[in-house]
């Protein structure tokens, strides 16, 4: 009655030790596997190399055992050897065909599908947007009618306008973006896109007391002495509140609380990975996109977009600017003040943003007002203007989305910057060569602007100088001379291209730069149509140059003096030393060979592949002159010590061979 229970359990005993002796035989040969060939490699591959190597082990085992009964032990080193060279030999066709990387792993797969069903969603809804309001034959790279091209574009631009208004967040922000880039887009698009600018419907009061609940730990009512439910303002991202802070002594000092829209991450980073492919799509499909470089365009919004989303992010730009504002009243030079709000870092979080209140309108609405106390605009703009390129030569912390819906004309006539959830930063040396640029522009001199543009770009080392000069005069002859208009949007377009015809890549600070200035003369114009916005800055130089002091240019002296006093301290010891070498006839030159790392790592890894191909093709040749030896010890009645030193020398080659192969398939 017992003896069969445990016969069964002795067989279920036996089956368990089987797999798990299996299974470890298994992990041994992939990790054996990936050891060897010297590189990492997926789980995935290595546990199927490690499933056929143990297969052929196990087959040519029997066979083993069939065929030399009783010396089996003397090809356990074959054995072993066979079904790892099996096993490397499928890693390394693995990369040839399907290379690490371009299959994703399963639990991206999962993660992968999950997103796409997500995307599909709101891909198809956006997709019904465009439809219903006429957009599909534009998406699909149609042109717009030759008979009436004005009217059209018209007609295109409002129906844009409402698609991007009804497609949510992401997209009205987007439009808000294209609405200050003339150097892109028709004037009926911009006239149209511009009214997106700070237009939303608020979110309840109840969903901006819950986040501003979860960000400051406690409701409002008990952080702030007073706020207003109703918004001030609601902008695509967030909106404005109204409010006083707590003060036991009198007063509050009263507060703008700025308040990201609930839940509106999730919805962004969708819509921005949609966005994306779109564009790449558009970029290949029609020729006004690939003009106007879409992808380019997408990915600097997502990127601004992402880090409008952190208010924290913000703050910090404001302190930084604000470091560096004291010397901005003296370069403005006008009795038009530009001024920051103060932020209130105790009560900034990333969605909670909580700065001083200013009482004001935006540039977009201000012209009545403007009219009404009778301000001279060109002084506004002037100002405004001089205020930005003094941030960028001076500063060194610049606002990167100046549009009109960020700058606010104050009750009491002073120009106020908002909103610096984007800014530019540049370092000492990229400051002083764009204001040795503008120098340039304002004297006219192709010479110096060329000096001074090759100090901003990354250059190639065979450009021709003297034609970039040239074509430096050519350009601005074309948009500075004879009292021409065109220092505008065209004209930073057309320095994209010149730089791009001499292979200058431009920084991505500079190009900010750019762009920042293409944004301000799409505001300016608000207040000054027609302004020209390089002469302003030219007249910015000239009183940048006559408002140097002496004192100024005399601590600027001491102070590089102080920085060279090291070396002139040290030159004459060491002249005294170099001349008296090469009066006893010792003066030698030491040359240090490889003294890059990357040089060395090259040349190392070069060296270690020729000496496994040479090793590997040595064993090989080894191995067959062995296997047609005649003769020699024999270790079976059929098989020799020759024979069975020339087998494991074949696998030692094959092993040598397969891993150069992996390290050539794997870094190509």
């Amino acid at each position: 009655m017992l003896a069969a229970p445990s016969s069964q359990v002795n067989g279920i005993v036996f089956v368990v030790a089987v797999l798990a002796i299996s299974m470890a035989l298994v992990a041994a040969l992939a990790w054996v596997a990936r050891r060897l060939l010297g590189l990492p490699v997926g789980a995935l591959r290595a546990l199927i190399a490690g499933l056929l190597g143990f297969a052929v082990a196990w087959l040519l085992g029997s066979w083993l055992r069939a065929a030399q009964p009783g010396h089996t032990a003397a090809f356990i080193t074959v054995a072993v050897g066979v079904p790892l060279v099996v096993a490397m030999i499928f890693i390394v066709v693995a990369e040839v065909l399907v290379p690490s990387g371009a299959v994703p792993q399963p639990v991206e797969l999962i993660r992968a599908a999950r997103s796409s069903l997500a995307r599909t969603r709101r891909y198809s809804q956006i997709s019904r947007i465009a439809v219903r309001h006429g957009l599909g034959p534009y998406l699909r790279g149609q042109r717009l009618h030759a008979r009436n091209p004005a009217g059209g574009r018209a007609e295109l631009a409002a129906s844009l306008r409402r698609a991007l208004e009804e497609g949510g967040v992401t997209f009205t922000k987007l439009g808000q973006l294209l609405s200050t880039r003339r150097d892109l887009l028709p004037d009926e698009f911009i006239a149209e896109l511009s009214q997106l600018q700070d237009r939303a419907e608020p979110a309840p009061w109840d969903q901006v007391a819950e986040v501003i609940t979860e960000s400051l730990g406690a409701p409002p009512e008990q952080v702030f002495a007073e706020i207003r439910p109703e918004p001030a303002a609601a902008a695509s991202i967030a909106q404005v509140h109204r409010g006083r802070l707590r003060c036991e002594s009198g007063p509050g000092t009263e507060v703008a609380v700025k308040v990201q829209r609930p839940s509106i991450r999730g919805t962004v980073e969708q819509d921005l990975d949609i966005l994306l492919r779109l564009a790449a799509r558009l970029e290949d499909r029609a020729h006004w996109a690939r003009a106007v470089g879409t992808v380019g365009v997408a990915q600097g919004f997502a990127a601004a977009i992402r880090e409008e989303l952190d208010f924290r992010v913000e703050a910090r730009n404001m302190a930084a600017v604000t470091a560096s504002w004291p010397g901005q009243q003296r370069a403005v030079g006008s009795k038009v003040s530009v001024v920051l709000p103060a932020a209130h870092d105790e009560l900034c979080t990333e969605h909670v943003l909580v700065i001083d209140w200013l009482d004001g309108v935006n540039l977009r609405a201000a012209g009545p007002l403007i009219d009404e106390r009778g301000l001279d605009r060109a002084e506004l703009s002037r100002a405004l203007l001089r205020s930005m390129v003094y941030q960028i030569t001076e500063g060194g912390v610049f606002h990167a989305d100046p549009h009109p819906g960020n700058i606010m004309l104050l009750t009491d006539g002073r120009l106020a910057l908002l909103d610096f959830g984007s800014v530019g930063r540049l370092d000492a040396q990229q400051r002083s060569a764009l204001q040795n640029l503008l120098l340039a522009l304002g004297r006219g001199d192709p010479a110096a602007l060329r000096d001074a543009l090759l100090e901003l770009v990354t250059r190639t080392d065979d450009i021709d100088e003297q034609q970039l000069e040239r074509s430096l005069g050519q350009f601005m002859a074309r948009h500075l001379v004879g009292g021409s208009t065109a220092g505008s949007a065209e004209m930073f377009t057309d320095l994209f291209r010149l730089a791009s015809r001499f292979e200058l890549t431009i920084p991505a600070e500079i190009a900010t730069v750019l762009r920042a200035l293409g944004t301000m003369e799409g505001t300016l114009a608000l207040l000054t149509p027609g302004i020209d916005i390089t002469a302003e800055a030219q007249q910015y130089a000239d009183h940048l140059v006559k408002h140097v002091s002496p004192r100024a240019m005399q601590r600027t002296a001491a102070e590089e003096l102080a920085a060279l006093l090291p070396v002139l301290r040290r030159l004459p010891r060491r002249f005294d030393r170099v001349t008296g070498a090469m009066e006893q006839g010792r003066l030698s030159l030491n040359v240090r060979l490889f003294a890059d790392e990357r040089d060395r790592r090259v040349v190392t890894g070069l060296t270690n592949q020729f000496l496994l191909t040479f090793l590997g093709a040595a064993s090989g040749i080894v191995a067959a002159l062995l296997l047609a030896a005649p003769g020699g010890p024999k270790v079976t009645p059929s098989v020799g010590l020759y024979q069975i030193i020339g087998y494991n020398l074949l696998i030692v080659a094959a092993i040598l061979v397969l891993r150069v192969l992996f390290m050539i398939f794997r870094n190509r």
